[in-house]
């Protein structure tokens, strides 16, 4: 079973062991991850304290996450265990959750989890003074996907002129950073007049250990998104003020593509059952916890509908075609860069099937359909379209909802509701 430590200082001459077994976050540039942040946040500001440990655990996830490969591929990945021990500010309160927090963590990566938490005192660093004259109504997460897109301008558009809202942006590919801060300032653009931040955070584990090893890397890495969540809370902890993180509800229910599939091709980051235990574990303990999906009960091509409403057809189509929805990896294999979306993984066929269903015109440049030969028979190796054709024709049952951890907050009629608007999307695609 891998077993990883997360360390805020390191020996002058780490062990090979103990470099292997341990990940340093450091201010200098040992570090094991991208400088720039500290283990206190304290670039971020003055960041509540149980917000720092959380973002300490997500990051330690994340890491070993990342550094043990995987067996199998599409929704079949074997299930990997992992022992971590974390330096926190209160132990004891965070190994009364730990076995809650264990399974909302397992719930998004598939893995088993066991937590240990320790006391260790973290290097003293600068906290960057808030400016006095922000005040935000809330933080809103911007990955540089359509969805987080779409929340961002929904968010200023729901402001007063004399109001403001924080966008967090993090990344550990740096050529996603473009892609967020173009997003950021049409958003700006397209909604002028209240105050906007784009908070834009560098952090990831990096290729090669304290001893100048190198890490293996695992391509999926599905808890990314819980460093995201983590930085986004952190940030809002300092206001007070809720975190948004937008994504359509159709996807957030994450439905089977498939009898044998436990509906692992899409994401689980905003599954409601995943963030109502997030929540839970979080206010528990005392940290800053108010998470809200704005578009939970919406579609993806309704959510692309509201831009059309804000802006009209021919912004939404520049404003969303500029967005990358792509989840798949491999892409340099094939001399293409990671950020041309492949149009053939469930994220760019739910994308491709909103616009659509929406009427807004696609400018995306997929790589699907390619004239090379080898990158076409690599498309369809990963393609999904023959299971989304699949599924629609199966089309989803409450039976199949009732096995998907829903909570009790969410009818299973609602529920129902929302994923036959989202396959009524899919057949836009494919009639």
């Amino acid at each position: 079973m891998p077993r990883f430590t997360l360390r805020l200082a390191a020996p002058d001459d780490a062990s090979h062991e103990e470099a292997t077994e341990s990940f340093y976050w450091l201010t200098d540039q040992r570090s094991s991850f991208t400088p720039g942040i500290g283990p206190s946040l304290g670039a971020l500001g003055d960041v509540a304290p149980l917000n720092v440990d959380f973002t300490r655990i997500a990051l330690t996830v994340f890491a070993a996450d990342r550094s043990v490969m995987r067996e199998g591929g599409g929704s079949n990945w074997n299930q990997r265990a992992f022992e971590l021990m974390i330096p926190v500010s209160e132990p004891s309160t965070w190994q009364a959750v730990a076995g809650q927090l264990e399974l909302a963590i397992g719930f998004l990566s598939g893995d088993r989890w066991t937590l240990t938490f320790t006391k260790t005192k973290a290097p003293t660093e600068a906290v960057r003074l808030p400016d006095p004259t922000t005040s935000p109504k809330r933080v809103v997460l911007l990955s540089g996907g359509a969805d987080s897109a779409v929340g961002g301008l929904h968010s200023r558009s729901q402001l007063a002129r004399n109001e403001q809202h924080i966008l967090l942006s993090h990344f550990s590919n740096t050529l996603l950073a473009p892609i967020q801060q173009h997003v950021a300032a049409e958003i700006e653009r397209l909604v002028p007049g209240p105050g906007q931040q784009h908070v834009v955070v560098h952090l990831g584990r990096r290729e090669k250990r304290i001893d100048e090893s190198t890490y293996p890397t695992e391509p999926t890495s599905r808890s990314r998104s819980l460093v995201f969540i983590a930085l986004g809370l952190a940030v809002a902890s300092i206001y007070g003020v809720p975190l948004w993180i937008p994504e359509n509800g159709f996807a957030s229910i994450n439905p089977p593509l498939g009898p044998e599939r436990l509906g692992s091709l899409s994401t689980r980051t905003t599954h409601p059952a995943f963030l109502d235990s997030l929540s839970e574990v979080l206010t528990a303990v005392g940290a800053h916890s108010t998470i809200e999906n704005p578009f939970k009960t919406t579609t993806k091509g309704e959510m692309y509908q509201k831009v059309v409403d804000l802006v009209g057809a021919k912004q939404a189509s520049a404003f969303l075609s500029a967005t990358h929805s792509c989840g798949l990896t491999g892409q340099r294999t094939h001399h293409i860069s990671t950020m041309t979306p492949c149009g053939v993984c469930f994220g760019c066929v739910l994308r491709r099937a909103s616009f659509t269903a929406s009427g807004v015109t696609d400018a995306t440049n997929y790589i699907a359909p390619s004239t090379d030969a080898a990158v076409q028979k690599w498309l369809e190796s990963k393609s999904v379209e023959q299971q989304v054709r699949n599924f629609m024709r199966r089309g989803v049952k409450t039976r199949d909802l009732a096995a998907l951890s829903l909570p009790q907050s969410l009818r299973l009629r609602d529920a129902l509701d929302l994923c036959q608007r989202g396959i009524n999307e899919l057949r836009s695609l494919y009639p």
